[in-house]
C-alpha cells in the first residue's frame, strides 16, 4: 500500500470551484473520449448522508488499456476499464477506484481518494483524520504553473503562466504566485494505492501514484482556463451542461445506455448499491461476490484420475493417433 497527500493550490476561492469542477471534469472527460475509450458515465444521481448531508453520487467506467505501459498491457486483457464510483459532499468528497474486471489479480487492486477544500495557500497539516494519515505521510504540493506536465497535455492556451482570465482578471501567474495570490484555495487530496501482487506491487503502485500526479495537475490547470466559460453559471445550470455532455460522452464512447437523469429528488438509500455512508466506506482487497467460488461446490474434475490406454501393438486394438491437419467425413471443417 502507497499512501499520498496531494496539495492543490489555485486562484479560486473554493465556492468557486464547486462550480469548476463539474464542468472541467464533465468536458475533460468528452475531450478525452473516444470510440472504445475513455469515460462511460453509468450513474449520476443525488445522495443523502447521515453524517454529510446532501451530495451526488456517481459511478463511471473508465476504460484505459490504450493508455496503459507497455509492460502493463501485457497483463491485463484487451478490453479493461477500472469503475469509479464517487461521493460528493462538497467540500468534502470520496473516491473509491477499483476493478470489476474478471481476471484473477485485478480484485487486489483499488484506489481510495479522500478530498477536502479549504481557502487557504495548503498550510492545514491537520485536515485530515489522524487516522488515516500519520505524520509519515509524504506530502506532495502540485504547482498548476510550474510543475512540469506531460507533453501530450500540453496546451499554451491552458497554460497558467500566459492565461489570463478575461472576467476575473486572474492569471499570468508569477513564480511564487502562491504566496501573493488572492483569492486563493487548496484541494487536499489524500490517495491511497493498493496492489497486492506479488512481483508487480511497487512498481504498479509507483507508475498509479504518478498517474494520478499527472490527471490532477491537468485538471486543475484546465479548472482554471476553462474559468471565463464557467465563472457565471449556476449550479442548476452546471448540472444541465454536465447531464447533456454525459450523454454524448457515452455516445462517442460507443455505448448507449439510458439516458442519463439527474433529478433534484434524492433516491432512497436503498435504491442503489452504494454504502449507507460513503466516508466508512473500508478498502476492499476481496474479489466481489461474483467472482468468488462458492466454497460448498464440489470441483469439477477435468481428466479422470487414471487413464488406460489400449496397447498399441496389438493389431485388434482401436487405439489411433489422431490426425491434427486432416478430418473425416464425420467431422465439419472449419470455415
Amino acid at each position: 500500500m502507497l499512501l499520498k497527500e496531494y496539495r492543490i493550490c489555485m486562484p479560486l476561492t473554493v465556492e468557486e470551484y464547486r462550480i469548476g469542477q463539474l464542468y472541467m471534469i464533465s468536458k475533460h472527460s468528452h475531450e478525452q473520449s473516444e470510440r472504445g475509450e475513455g469515460v462511460e458515465v453509468v450513474q449520476n444521481e443525488p445522495y443523502e448522508d447521515p453524517n454529510y448531508g446532501q451530495g451526488q453520487f456517481t459511478e463511471k467506467r473508465i476504460y484505459l488499456n490504450n493508455k496503459l505501459p507497455s509492460w502493463a498491457r501485457a497483463v491485463v486483457p484487451k478490453i479493461f476499464y477500472v469503475t469509479e464510483k464517487a461521493w460528493n459532499y462538497y467540500p468534502y468528497t470520496i473516491t473509491g477506484n477499483y476493478s470489476c474486471l474478471l481476471c484473477s489479480f485485478l480484485p487486489k487492486f483499488s484506489i481510495h481518494v479522500e478530498t477536502k477544500y479549504e481557502d487557504n495557500k495548503g498550510i492545514n497539516d491537520n485536515i485530515f483524520d489522524t487516522e488515516l494519515r500519520d505524520e509519515e505521510t509524504e506530502v506532495c504540493f502540485i504547482d498548476i504553473a510550474y510543475d512540469e506536465i506531460p507533453e501530450r497535455y500540453y496546451k499554451e492556451s491552458e497554460d497558467p503562466r500566459y492565461f489570463k482570465s478575461k472576467k476575473t482578471t486572474r492569471g499570468l501567474l508569477k513564480e511564487g504566485w502562491r504566496d501573493t495570490q488572492d483569492p486563493i484555495m487548496c484541494s487536499y487530496k489524500l490517495v491511497t494505492v493498493k496492489f497486492e501482487v506479488w512481483g508487480l506491487q511497487t512498481r504498479v503502485e509507483q507508475f498509479v501514484h504518478k498517474v494520478v500526479r499527472d490527471v490532477l495537475l491537468l485538471g486543475h490547470r484546465q479548472a482554471f482556463a476553462w474559468v471565463d466559460e464557467w465563472i457565471d453559471m449556476t449550479i442548476e445550470e452546471v448540472r444541465e451542461y454536465e447531464r447533456a455532455t454525459q450523454e454524448a460522452t457515452n455516445k462517442k464512447l460507443g455505448t448507449f445506455p439510458p439516458a442519463i437523469s439527474i433529478s433534484e429528488t434524492p433516491l432512497p438509500a436503498c435504491a442503489r448499491s452504494g454504502p449507507s455512508s460513503a466516508p466508512s466506506t473500508p478498502l476492499s482487497t476481496e474479489a466481489p461476490d461474483f467472482l468468488s467460488v462458492p466454497k460448498d461446490r464440489p470441483r469439477k474434475k477435468s481428466a479422470p484420475e487414471t487413464l488406460t490406454l489400449p496397447d498399441p501393438a496389438r493389431r485388434d486394438s482401436a487405439f489411433r493417433l489422431p490426425s491434427l491437419f486432416s478430418w473425416g467425413p464425420s467431422t465439419p471443417q472449419p470455415e
